[in-house]
């Protein structure tokens, strides 16, 4: 379970109470890498001391465009302390999306930003959610995204249940864009009325075993626990999923 961690959006309350505790906690779950979703006010030394204690590695860090934009140097920095080497933009503003020439002005600025990122020693990724699977013009949103900037510099966060909203098979996106997918956000999927909400892994439909043996094949370096719609306290389904992971990927 060496490559088995968890977006720490998933706990975002307790995160926001109780970072440093939290980061332990996650480790006692059976954790070994935490996805920070920001740091409050804690230091990168205080988090670190707190990472080194528990034996959790960095597995990527969500950073947000407009902040990679604005405070580049200062960010990386923070970054270079904790020793996490994947940036992740994990949104794109909805004004900046809105047509595929859009989402080609996108790949320049993520690409120019990916370049300086792999200069300093990190990797920039995209996170997805639904909407970079609308079509412009016969392609995605995402296969724009990714047509048009250097592998070296933009790499994939694949969100495998948002892909699967869509209609599109993650084992396909897998497959074509190869070891460009360096991290897979695993999550379930099940019905609420006539909505698709994510749920405890192994409690709805998507074949994970499938995704996380796909992502093998490929040398992706991360498996990432991510959960947005909740039944009961959201620590304790962190906890109900690191076991159900540890199974899969074992």
């Amino acid at each position: 379970m060496e490559n088995v961690g968890l977006q720490f959006w998933s706990i975002k309350e307790a995160v926001e109470k109780d970072l440093l505790g939290m980061i332990e906690s996650v480790a006692e779950m059976g954790y070994k890498g935490a996805q920070f979703a920001g740091f409050g006010s804690h230091t990168a030394e205080d988090v670190k001391k707190k990472m080194d204690e528990v034996g959790i590695k960095a597995a990527g860090a969500h950073v947000q465009l407009t902040q990679l934009e604005t405070q580049f140097d200062e960010t990386l920095r923070y970054h270079e302390k904790i020793e996490n080497e994947f940036i992740i933009v994990p949104y794109l503003p909805e004004e900046l999306r809105k047509t595929g020439d859009d989402y080609k002005r996108l790949a320049e600025l993520l690409n120019d930003i990916g370049q300086k990122a792999l200069a300093r020693g990190f990797s920039l990724g995209y996170h997805n959610h639904d909407f970079e699977f609308d079509i412009f013009n016969g392609k995605t949103g995402f296969d724009i995204l990714y047509e048009n900037t250097d592998a070296d510099h933009l790499k994939i966060e694949l969100d495998c249940f948002w892909a699967a909203v869509t209609g599109n098979n993650p084992l396909d996106i897998i497959e074509k864009y190869g070891d460009r997918v360096v991290s897979l956000h695993i999550k379930d999927m099940k019905m609420d009325g006539d909505q698709k909400i994510s749920t405890e892994l192994g409690t709805g439909t998507l074949p994970l075993a499938e995704y996380v043996e796909k992502g093998k094949e490929h040398n992706v370096k991360w498996f990432i626990v991510e959960q947005e719609h909740f039944t009961k306290d959201p620590v304790a389904s962190a906890a109900q999923n690191a076991k159900t992971l540890k199974n899969i990927v074992e």
